[in-house]
């Protein structure tokens, strides 16, 4: 699994041999692609397309296609690909979040799903320690992705991101500085990002977006040189530990784990008083801020902390 402890980066090439994945002899044929509305596409029609529809978002990825559905694929569209299982809860988060990004984009990408039960050379190549994970393939050559669930605004910078490196144009934002600022965050840049979200949110302070950005730069602070395991070890082994508990909650937050990580703090609180509960409430806040207010976990969980609280 990924090292939660840094930004995803997306800028490291060739780390996986693809070799092996090439055929010698010709590539059988593709397995029928998932388009965007229901529909067949006539034979002979523009790959990824279907007349009167919109174009191929969404393919199931196997060893068997892989050659042609995310190698020759990706020379002229980015394919992320999606590693999940059907047994991976994390992934049922994470999956639904790509698949309504993918059909938005309307073929600008393609998302590749790649089942590890069903596949697992494709796993042991791609080096798959953990699910759900993304990456994505840009002219033949993979490309870092993440591990876990993110929340939608970072999955979001993370596509932004893959398209500029595979010089798709990219929509321009509506705030500008906000491009900036995600931009900074997305190659670790946490003084600069944090200078910028707080120029927005001074200027802007209801800027969700901004509020998101700087909570986010705030737990990747919290946790620069922790290490996971040894925060979660830690925390179980002492459950009255405040400090132990926080750290623990973001290292699951990271980890793709949003609701243990609410859950956790939920019942601290519960357990907690005076000057303690009100350290747990304020990281708690921190976290729903991460996630954004449109998050429905947050909505749960704002519930239970209102309800420990009160």
């Amino acid at each position: 699994m990924s090292d939660p402890r840094t930004t995803p980066s997306i800028f490291t090439r060739g780390a996986v041999d693809l070799s092996a994945l090439r055929p010698s002899a010709p590539a059988k044929p593709a397995a029928p692609s998932r388009p965007a509305a229901s529909g067949e596409a006539p034979a002979g029609g523009v790959p990824g397309t279907v007349p009167g529809l919109a174009p191929t978002t969404i393919i199931d990825v196997t060893e068997t296609n892989f050659q042609t559905e995310v190698l020759e694929r990706s020379v002229t569209t980015p394919v992320l690909l999606d590693f999940w299982a059907d047994w991976c809860e994390p992934c049922k988060q994470l999956s639904p979040i790509l698949e309504r990004l993918a059909v938005e984009a309307q073929g600008t990408w393609v998302l590749g799903k790649v089942d590890v039960d069903a596949n697992p050379r494709l796993a042991q190549v791609f080096r798959v320690q953990g699910i759900p994970m993304v990456l994505a393939v840009i002219g033949g050559q993979p490309v870092e992705g993440f591990t876990g669930v993110l929340p939608e605004s970072q999955i979001r910078q993370y596509v932004d991101a893959v398209l500029k490196a595979a010089g798709v144009a990219v929509e321009a934002p509506e705030d500008p500085r906000l491009d900036a600022a995600d931009d900074a965050l997305m190659v670790g840049d946490l003084d600069a990002a944090e200078a910028a979200y707080r120029k927005i949110l001074a200027e802007s302070p209801a800027d969700a977006a901004a509020e998101s950005g700087l909570a986010q730069v705030e737990l990747y602070r919290r946790i620069e040189g922790q290490d996971p395991a040894s925060v979660l070890a830690r925390a179980a082994a002492d459950p009255e530990d405040v400090e132990a508990q926080r750290l623990a909650a973001d290292v699951e937050v990271l980890n793709g784990q949003a609701d243990q990580a609410y859950a956790r703090l939920v019942a601290l609180v519960k357990r907690s008083a005076g000057d303690d509960r009100e350290a747990v409430r304020k990281h708690l806040l921190s976290l729903f801020a991460v996630a954004g207010p449109d998050d429905p976990a947050v909505a749960g969980a704002r519930r239970a902390l209102a309800s420990a609280l009160f």
